[in-house]
């Protein structure tokens, strides 16, 4: 069975950019990958490169504003964490714009 993430995306090819998780490397997952070869394909990031994975960048602009916040407890953290992300979903040309940037580029192509 396809997931359905894949039925929106079936005019092309889905690539994902993963890290060296064990999970992503599971003989199941490379199993399912083979049999659905011509709609999606992994790429491995190097074993510790957070300059190449653009959600590291995402990551780094929600620390820097949340820290801005300054949350006393677990419950402010993290409700800082959902108002800085949820803003983001809504500004999608400046989640673009990460990827602009030239270590992360490969992954907007």
């Amino acid at each position: 069975m396809f997931p359905t993430f894949l039925a929106r995306h079936l005019d092309r090819k889905i690539h994902l950019i993963v890290d060296g998780h064990p999970v992503h490397r599971r003989l199941s997952i490379r199993r399912w990958l083979a049999d659905h070869a011509d709609a999606i394909q992994m790429h491995f990031l190097p074993g510790y490169s957070p300059e190449l994975n653009p959600v590291e960048i995402l990551h780094g602009d929600l620390k820097r504003h949340v820290a801005q916040a300054s949350p006393a407890n677990r419950t402010e953290l993290a409700a800082a964490a959902r108002t800085h992300l949820r803003r983001r979903q809504n500004q999608p040309k400046l989640v673009q714009a990460l990827f602009r940037k030239p270590e992360v580029r490969y992954a907007a192509a």
